[in-house]
């Protein structure tokens, strides 16, 4: 998929960091953060494919972000996946501290400390002045930061500071989020992401391919396939593992004209780019399949599939 940004968006990015001056603020305290109110829901991996195949990736960068409890309440992993000119990656902690309805939000940032059970608050520096507040009620979340405030640290944090979040907004599957780079594409630009659905399966292509006959029983089998139903891509194998040519594309697409939301699976061939062969499915099927004769695919939902292990 190309994913290129113009260049002048890269460029006004790369201005904005640059025009921005100030100091880092001091390392975390750790302090025990206060959860009066409700945990915002925010755990999960988000993937704004759709957005993305709606608009073309030339206008609008492809984001995925993934969001993991740690080990000290309230406290909470964010890697962001940025897709533009180039590719940038960017892991920051938010501590997040509830009262009533009423949330707080600090962006910490690290180099190379650990996340899982190995976390310490201690070695994440505060970005207080990118801190986002806002409001958390049962399946709705908005939080947003001072511009103005976050640009004045921007240029101490280098091009990390683009994956910084300005504003985050979840309601259901969707994780909206204004990222710092997004001012350079103006004011109303964000990414709209939705939560990821990881799907388990099998797959067989027949060693004659698209001539295959129906006696033709040399099947070449890729088992234990996993991909996410947000424009997850997998490519199938030979048994010997050379690549056969073709792979399966997971989408969850709504179609304009129609309004009609729909799981698509298409497998597609890799020297083209053309979808050979393509099924359709209601977004909360637990299966999904393909059966062309010579070309053969079978996946679940990964917690179904899980469950009967």
């Amino acid at each position: 998929m190309n994913t290129t940004l113009p260049r002048a968006c890269a460029l006004v990015a790369v201005a904005i960091l640059l025009a921005a001056c100030g100091s880092l603020p001091g390392r975390s305290s750790g302090k025990t953060v206060s959860t009066a109110g409700p945990t915002p829901d925010l755990v999960g991996t988000y993937d704004n494919h759709e957005q993305v195949w709606q608009a073309g990736p030339a206008a609008t960068p492809r984001v995925r972000i993934e969001v993991v409890p740690l080990s000290r309440a309230g406290w909470y992993g964010w890697t962001t996946r940025f897709e533009g000119s180039g590719t940038l990656m960017s892991t920051l902690v938010l501590r997040v501290d509830t009262s009533g309805e009423v949330v707080t939000m600090v962006p910490h940032r690290g180099a190379g400390t650990l996340l899982g059970k190995a976390f310490d608050p201690a070695q994440w520096t505060a970005l207080d002045a990118c801190a986002l507040r806002g409001r958390a009620q049962p399946g709705m979340l908005r939080v947003d930061a001072d511009a103005t405030a976050c640009a004045s640290i921007a240029a101490g944090l280098g091009a990390e500071a683009a994956l910084l979040p300005l504003s985050i907004e979840r309601e259901g599957d969707w994780l909206r989020t204004r990222l710092y780079a997004d001012q350079a594409r103006g004011a109303e630009a964000r990414s709209e992401a939705r939560r990821v659905v990881a799907f388990r399966g099998w797959a067989a292509v027949n060693g004659a391919g698209r001539q295959a006959t129906a006696d033709n029983t040399d099947w070449h089998m890729s088992r234990d396939l996993r991909l996410d139903n947000e424009g997850g891509r997998v490519a199938l194998a030979w048994r010997d593992g050379k690549p056969s040519g073709y792979s399966l594309l997971l989408e969850r697409l709504t179609y304009r004209e129609s309004g009609t939301d729909m799981l698509k699976l298409s497998v597609v061939e890799d020297a083209s780019g053309a979808v050979v062969v393509y099924a359709w499915a209601d977004p909360t099927s637990s299966r999904i399949g393909v059966n062309l004769g010579w070309v053969q695919v079978g996946l679940e939902r990964a917690a179904a599939a899980e469950a009967r292990r």
